[in-house]
Parts: C-alpha cells; sequence; structure tokens
C-alpha cells in the first residue's frame, strides 16, 4: 500500500468567473489530509504579498494535478461582527 503525502497549493484567484491560478506549492509536506489542513492558515499568512484579489491555500496529494477552481468558488471569510456601541442614556448623570 502507498502512503499519500499532502501538500499545500497556494492559488492566486481572480473575481467572478476568472480561473484561480496555481502560484506555489508550499513546503512541508504533510502526512495527513487532517495534518495539511490544520496548517493552511499559517502557511497562507506567507503569502500576503500576492497580487490577486483574493489568495486561497488547498490541501492535495503530492501527486494530484491543480484543481480547477474560480474566483466565485472561493468561500471568503466572514466579517467580523462590529464591536456593540455603547453610549451614556441621555439625561442621566
Amino acid at each position: 500500500m502507498q502512503s499519500l503525502l499532502y501538500v499545500i497549493a497556494i492559488m492566486g484567484c481572480g473575481e467572478g468567473d476568472a480561473p484561480c491560478r496555481e502560484v506555489q506549492v508550499a513546503p512541508p509536506r504533510f502526512a495527513s489530509e487532517a495534518a495539511c489542513s490544520a496548517a493552511t492558515a499559517r502557511v497562507l499568512e506567507r503569502y500576503v504579498d500576492l497580487s490577486f484579489p483574493s489568495v486561497v491555500a488547498q490541501c492535495r496529494p503530492v501527486n494530484a494535478g491543480a484543481v480547477q477552481l474560480r474566483g466565485r468558488d472561493v468561500i471568503l471569510p466572514e466579517a467580523r461582527p462590529a464591536a456593540r456601541q455603547r453610549f451614556a442614556a441621555a439625561g442621566r448623570y
């Protein structure tokens, strides 16, 4: 039985129907898909300076080809809710 290794593919994505482009395969390799997925956020932080509207990380087996992904398919993180504003009650001291 062959053991699979996983890598993190860094992909630059355009908007709408524009295809994403694999920019780099980030080191290191991972022994499991779970370990690869757990490391994606940390690895992705190294690629904040790429010139794409969005940059995503995708785990895949080391020998698998790039997956066809489009900008509209990328799930962006939700904005954090704004902190609740607190105001002093008028007329109360």
